[in-house]
């Protein structure tokens, strides 16, 4: 007869639970590896909750120029009132 698997400890489930977070398993070569998950904001890559949250000044100082096209692109144009005869 075969022998029964036995249930995890309360602390071998913790254990693996936060093992599943932290890290994920790919494939290499035919072999299964475990490697460390990309970290994420919000369920969001970095690069792109970056793209999505981050205004212009932000991204000039922290001199990420590549995103700054992409967000000039999709703004709205802003008008200018001065033209305009207030009386």
């Amino acid at each position: 007869m075969a022998k029964k698997k036995r249930k995890l400890t309360a602390r071998e489930r913790s254990e693996k639970k936060r093992r599943s977070r932290e890290l994920m398993t790919i494939f290499i070569h035919g072999k299964m590896k475990r490697i460390r998950r990309p970290p994420q904001i919000e369920g969001l890559d970095v690069d792109e909750f970056i793209r999505h949250n981050a205004d212009p000044i932000w991204l000039h100082q922290n001199e990420m120029w590549e995103y700054m096209a992409e967000n000039e692109q999709t703004s709205e144009p802003i008008t200018n009132k001065s033209d305009e005869d207030p009386f």
